[in-house]
């Protein structure tokens, strides 16, 4: 007889520990920043109840009783993750500005942890610090007359810019630690044959793309314009208070390098 299916269950409206019985060995802050470690170190395939037990110093089946399945795992580990917001006691007033500085700190952690791009859902954002994060994205948003259905929408659009953006910088980087040659000679490789490529008039407008712009591609102010883009068009009530975000100061920490254009080897 086929035993009685598993019921939905959120980790976070489970008491830690009941008022009987001895101290737990172990808080869900303790599971949670071991299970990190072990995904910052072998990324979040590395991640099983085994390999988070013996990070701890206990036994699989310990484990078992404070997280019940590994979905509860990676709850608190996206939910310790977004601890790491330094979030200000109140906004500057400035929303552009305020929400710019917010997908810079979040581009920045997810490449502290690059396994957090593989988690970034809505099925885990209703967690102590996501629900902090949230609601000061929200009081960011609080001079802008709109339904709070809109200003969700906008955190969430964000949110969506800053993960494609993190996870297309990782799987490159990624690749090109497995390549057995240098990324830049590859590089010459690749942009030596899309020259020869334009060259032959097959493709005049990305020739004239090319001719338009022949140094690199700052991949800070791709990333700035792509906010841009986003808040422009929910910004539609006072187009007049639109500019650009580079107003926004972005720690030298989160740069990344630039990227050359193919015309740079033509």
């Amino acid at each position: 007889m086929a035993g009685r299916p598993a019921e939905p269950e959120v980790i976070w409206a489970r008491p830690e520990r009941s008022g009987r019985g001895p101290r737990p060995a172990f808080s869900r802050a303790d599971i949670a920043a071991a299970a990190c470690r072990v995904a910052d170190a072998g990324g979040l395939d590395a991640v099983t109840m085994r390999h988070v037990a013996a990070e701890l110093g206990c036994g699989t089946m310990s484990l078992y009783n404070y997280v019940p399945r590994k979905e509860d795992l990676y709850e608190l580990m996206v939910d310790r993750v977004a601890g790491e917001y330094d979030l200000p006691e109140k906004p500057s007033g400035d929303w552009r500005a305020d929400l710019t500085a917010l997908a810079h700190r979040a581009r920045a952690i997810m490449h502290a942890h690059p396994w957090m791009a593989r988690l970034m859902s809505a099925v885990y954002g209703f967690s102590p610090n996501t629900m902090r994060y949230l609601e000061y994205s929200l009081t960011c948003l609080d001079a802008i007359d709109a339904p709070y259905g809109e200003k969700m929408e906008l955190v969430a659009m964000v949110n969506g810019v800053v993960t494609t953006y993190v996870a297309n910088e990782l799987q490159t980087a990624e690749r090109t630690k497995s390549l057995p040659w240098s990324a830049e000679r590859e590089h010459a490789i690749r942009m030596a044959y899309l020259g020869r490529e334009i060259a032959s008039g097959r493709y005049p407008r990305m020739a004239a793309a090319f001719a338009e712009d022949s140094g690199p591609i700052d991949m800070e102010a791709v990333f700035d314009r792509a906010l841009a883009r986003v808040l422009d068009a929910f910004d539609t009530r006072s187009p007049e208070s639109a500019r650009s975000p580079e107003s926004a100061r972005r720690p030298e920490s989160a740069r990344r390098p630039e990227t050359s254009r193919p015309s740079d080897t033509v």
